[in-house]
């Protein structure tokens, strides 16, 4: 096949390969050769022509051989193929019949359609311009004739104007003069400044209609908006703006019809525009809500009214901002200050020196007395500018559009991120913070003058609050405070902190001189009673104020805490400080003494000030006032320990005592008390003259000695009624002591306060009546033993340990192996049902142990059964109670 690659190449051309063979080139040509290549071709450049075209004629031959083989090889296949041809002949004879049918049809579809098409196309286009120009002439019928409308309620504004000069010429003077500056609080010429009420009337009404129909006078003239229907009364505006909307808006000021009456309809409306502001700034400053109203229907029919309230509370807020800075300019104070003082020593006699900015010790009471007349003026101009706030708030949120029932906050909410009402808070809090902190910085004069005088500052603005409570929603009360009054008083943070910080100061110091005197000399009553007082001092300053006396208890608690710390300090707590071996009081006992004084007096006058404040107060002081009371029972109690386990040790040296008949009859006749009861008698002594005395507690300690007195009592009946054996002789030697006990208690309890009666025995109660039926018991007879009669007042435990001690039978001590004072210590500790069930068991197992030994239950059988029956008593009564 190379021999035909020539002619088998995709850009062969028979005329340049026939101009190739007679040129003597190669084909294709070699590009950047200047002589021919051997041609891979037919002919040679060498080659005649003849010898061309013998090769072409035998290339011929060939390939037709070569055919007439495939054909002979292929011939069935050829056969199938032609066939098939033949059929998709016909198959495409059909196809072109049914696409020329179609061809056919889409003429006949073009001429019935698209023809009509293209001419109702003309048609439409035709119409449309007709509508243009019907629309045109309708808003331009319409324009003319709300500019006759216009220039009528202009006229009856201009009557209106009249009418109210006429009747009142002067006030109308005042008022242009004045403006919205013009003081609410005259009454009298409040009502002489206003107009008659029908005049006036006439007059808000023609301004709304005025507004109205400017207000669609524009619409008109601005193709490119489409407003809202303004209800004016006529149905024909809104089918103009409807089909305004189908058609392309062409501008009315192009209409020379139009454009003549476009100055008048701008000074209508500049004109209606400045009436409009007038009566929005008159009701404010007289708080005429009507007028108000009016006027913001004015300037909603004029589709103004969000950017004038948001141009409103702006005017308001900035007002503020600026008076609030000149209170605070020293260098105005300081003007003002030097005018007085020229104008009256005179122009000549004053000598002019430069402008100061901090006062010196000489003119520091004027410059004080012009700070403080200048933070009033701003309190009440404050509360000028917020009772227009909330006024113009409470009108928006009122007023609705008669047409539409839109509420104008609503509408005015559009341009405004938050309420008038919140914008003036948020303007007047961050204005008030930021020039109360700069003037703080730059004038030691001005942070000291209020700083110190915070409580007046802070009552200057509850006066501003109580102005305002009336107009607005704001409440400060001591349990309520509306977010509005917090955000004012944070402003004031600065001075809040510096007073807090001199009211901490002076209540640390009050601590510091109640621990001057260091361990030599202990704070006592007295230092707790001063501390206590600067407390109750502190809180009394700000108790008119919520937050500050909240933010002051936090400081007290802070100096209470102080002064806890340095009492745990001092306190002593080594053996010393409990020890009671005497005959004074130790160093350490004195020191505890002092320091529990000052504690509990501390305690006392600031545990009474939750009469006298609320409770968030309370919260706030309890935790710290509680600490004080529970440091001074930490000192006190391990030493009422101490003393109990003492006088429980004397007593219990009772046992030591031979109280059976074999002792001498003559010492229990006459010899006096026991030594244990001296003892005990000589400890109560020391205990009150030198340990309570060092205590100058007094309703407390009186708690104290009851306490001792009961234990004292209770411990020895306890002692006394298991002394075993016990005799006649015993018998008389208690009743001794007993006496001797009673006259020593009634010795600890009497003070020199007390009557001459004697000790108030009632206080002790059951008992001292137990004390007094142990002596009847001592001497009863067996069987009265279980009478409730004759031991009335005395405790079953004590009849059944002097059955017990009468009887055979073992103590239930003995039997435990216990000694006396680990069993009285035992009673102490549980109820009086488990010490019977214990002495029932002990009797129980006596008799087991008795009849297991083969010993005489009868010898005790007497005193068995009483006390069988004593327990049944005891338990019957403790069932019924």
């Amino acid at each position: 096949m190379s021999d035909y690659a020539v002619f088998a190449h995709p850009d062969f051309d028979p005329n340049d390969y026939a101009n190739a063979i007679l040129a003597g080139e190669p084909y294709p040509p070699q590009p950047g050769k200047a002589k021919p290549a051997k041609s891979t071709g037919l002919a040679p450049a060498s080659e005649d022509v003849s010898v061309a075209i013998s090769k072409l004629t035998f290339s011929l031959d060939d390939v037709e051989k070569q055919l007439k083989n495939v054909v002979t090889t292929h011939h069935e296949e050829l056969l199938v193929r032609a066939a098939g041809v033949t059929d998709l002949e016909g198959s495409l004879g059909s196809v072109r019949t049914g696409l020329n049918e179609l061809d056919s049809t889409l003429e006949k579809l073009r001429l019935k359609i698209r023809v009509p098409y293209q001419s109702l196309q003309k048609h439409v286009t035709k119409l449309d311009r007709l509508q243009q120009a019907s629309d045109i002439l309708r808003r331009t019928s319409r324009f003319v004739i709300l500019a006759r409308r216009l220039e009528l309620q202009l006229a009856e504004m201009s009557k209106a104007d009249i009418t109210e000069s006429q009747d009142t010429p002067s006030a109308r003077a005042k008022g242009q003069t004045n403006g919205v500056s013009a003081s609410t609080s005259s009454g009298a010429g409040a009502r002489a400044d206003t107009p008659p009420m029908e005049s006036e009337d006439d007059k808000e009404r023609a301004i709304a209609k005025a507004a109205l129909t400017i207000a669609e006078l524009t619409a008109l003239l601005d193709a490119n908006e489409a407003p809202s229907a303004t209800g004016s009364g006529d149905g024909a505006a809104d089918s103009d703006r409807a089909t305004t909307g189908r058609s392309e808006n062409i501008p009315l000021s192009s209409i020379k019809a139009v454009a003549v009456h476009l100055p008048f309809v701008d000074a209508a409306r500049a004109k209606v525009t400045t009436d409009m502001e007038a009566m929005v700034f008159t009701g404010l400053a007289t708080l005429n809500q009507s007028m108000l109203a009016s006027s913001l229907q004015t300037a909603h029919n004029l589709r103004v009214l969000p950017d004038l309230v948001q141009n409103l509370v702006s005017d308001l807020s900035e007002a503020v901002e600026g008076r609030i800075r000149s209170a605070f300019d020293l260098t105005r104070i300081s003007k003002d200050i030097m005018a007085k003082d020229s104008a009256s020593l005179g122009q000549g006699l004053l000598y002019k020196s430069r402008v100061r900015t901090e006062p010196t010790s000489v003119t520091a009471p004027q410059w004080t007395a012009a700070l403080w007349g200048s933070l009033e003026s701003l309190i009440e101009e404050m509360a000028d500018c917020c009772i227009k706030v909330y006024t113009l708030e409470k009108v928006l949120r009122i007023k609705r559009d008669p047409v539409t029932d839109v509420v104008f906050l609503d509408e005015a909410m559009k341009v405004l991120e938050n309420k008038p009402s919140t914008t003036f808070w948020a303007a007047l809090g961050r204005s008030l913070e930021k020039q109360a902190r700069d003037a703080a910085k730059g004038s030691t004069f001005l942070q000291q003058t209020l700083s110190t005088g915070y409580p007046r500052l802070l009552r200057l603005f509850h006066s501003f609050f109580t102005k305002i409570a009336v107009h607005t929603d704001t409440v400060y009360t001591q349990s309520q405070q509306s977010p509005e009054t917090i955000i004012v008083l944070r402003a004031l943070s600065n001075f809040e902190s510096l007073y807090l910080s001199r009211s901490s100061n002076r209540l640390n110091e009050a601590v510091g001189q109640a621990f001057s005197g260091g361990t030599r000399s202990p704070p006592g009553m007295s230092e707790g009673v001063n501390v206590a007082r600067a407390v109750a001092n502190e809180l009394d300053s700000a108790k008119f104020d919520p937050l500050l006396v909240q933010s002051v208890a936090r400081y007290a608690v802070s100096s209470l805490e102080l002064l806890l710390t340095r009492t745990d300090n001092l306190i002593a707590r080594e053996r010393t400080a409990t020890s009671l071996i005497g005959p004074v009081a130790t160093p350490q006992q004195i020191l505890n003494g002092a320091l529990a004084t000052c504690l509990y007096h501390c305690w006392s006058r600031l545990d009474k000030l939750r009469e006298e404040y609320p409770e968030s107060v309370v919260s706030i002081l309890q935790p710290a006032v509680t600490k004080l009371h529970d440091t001074f029972e930490r000192i006190v109690d391990p030493l009422l320990a101490a003393v109990r386990r003492e006088l429980g040790a004397i007593i219990a040296k009772l046992h030591r005592m031979d109280f059976s008949d074999s002792a001498d009859p003559m010492a229990a006749m006459g010899g006096g008390a026991s030594p244990y009861m001296k003892d005990l008698i000589e400890k109560l002594a020391f205990v009150k003259n030198e340990i309570l005395a060092q205590y100058t507690v007094p309703e407390i300690s009186r708690q104290w000695v009851i306490s001792i007195v009961r234990f004292v009592i209770k411990t020895f009946v306890l002692h006394a009624s298991i002394a075993k054996p016990l005799g006649e002789n015993g018998k008389l030697q208690l009743t001794s002591d007993m006496t001797e006990l009673e006259f020593g208690l009634s010795a600890f309890m009497s003070d020199k306060a007390q009557s001459k009666r004697g000790a108030d025995w009632d206080a002790v109660g059951e008992d001292y009546r137990a004390l007094r039926g142990m002596r009847q018991l001592l001497f009863l007879d067996n069987a009265a033993l279980a009478s409730t009669k004759h031991t009335a007042g005395i405790p079953p435990l004590i009849v059944l340990h002097h059955i017990l001690v009468r009887s055979p039978i073992t103590l239930p001590h003995a039997l435990h192996g216990w000694a006396e004072a680990e069993y009285v210590r035992w009673v102490e500790e549980h109820s009086d049902e488990e010490a019977w069930t214990l002495v029932d068991g002990d009797v129980t197992h006596w008799e087991k142990i008795t009849e297991a030994e083969g010993g005489d239950l009868g010898a005790a059988a007497e005193y068995v059964q009483l006390a069988r029956t004593v327990l049944a008593n005891a338990q019957g009564r403790g069932s019924a109670q």
